[in-house]
């Protein structure tokens, strides 16, 4: 859905899927699934892929290690944003988030909301940035991860989309380290 500066060239970034399960593999994995089919559909990298179960320190680990990975630009996960004790998926990323995204949270919730009402709101979708890297927190239903790519990151992560998008200020998401006014 590329807006009036669709003249400009399309650039690929590259794309790190996790998908949070005690019980999927790659074989059954819908949502990661569901992603990587997306991803490639709009030009972009898938750059790794992985699998970890529903434990803190795993998830923020694999995750950690991708945002220091030059080759990846965005992580999407998938999996682990509701309420149960084993949904731990927020509490292991927001941490790491030098910047909290909270508008993409709140769009994701209105495009779900018009989809499956007041269900929404027992999903704890959110992102941020950090080390340079976009990081988004979906639910773990294939329905969810669609609507997050087609109505929010499809277009965020297409240089040609305007008035503004994520893209065109990657280069400039680790300004403050330059400047010395943090630390990776």
């Amino acid at each position: 859905m590329a807006g009036p500066g669709s003249e400009r060239p399309f650039i690929p970034v590259g794309i790190a899927v996790l998908t949070i399960s005690d019980t999927r593999t790659l074989a059954d994995d819908k949502s990661g699934d569901t992603l990587v089919a997306r991803i490639a559909d709009s030009g972009h990298r898938l750059a790794a892929r992985a699998i970890v179960p529903d434990d803190k320190q795993r998830i923020r680990a694999q995750v950690e290690a991708w945002t220091k990975d030059a080759a990846v630009d965005v992580v999407i996960t998938t999996g682990g944003t509701g309420f149960t004790g084993r949904d731990v998926t927020p509490e292991a990323l927001e941490p790491l988030f030098e910047k909290r995204m909270d508008g993409f949270s709140e769009v994701f919730h209105r495009i779900s909301y018009d989809k499956i009402g007041t269900a929404t709101i027992q999903s704890r979708a959110t992102g941020g940035v950090a080390n340079a890297t976009f990081i988004f927190v979906l639910p773990g239903s294939p329905g969810a991860c669609k609507d997050a790519w087609d109505g929010i990151l499809k277009a965020q992560l297409d240089y040609r989309h305007m008035p503004c998008n994520f893209v065109e200020i990657m280069p400039r998401l680790d300004e403050h380290l330059k400047r010395g006014g943090g630390s990776r």
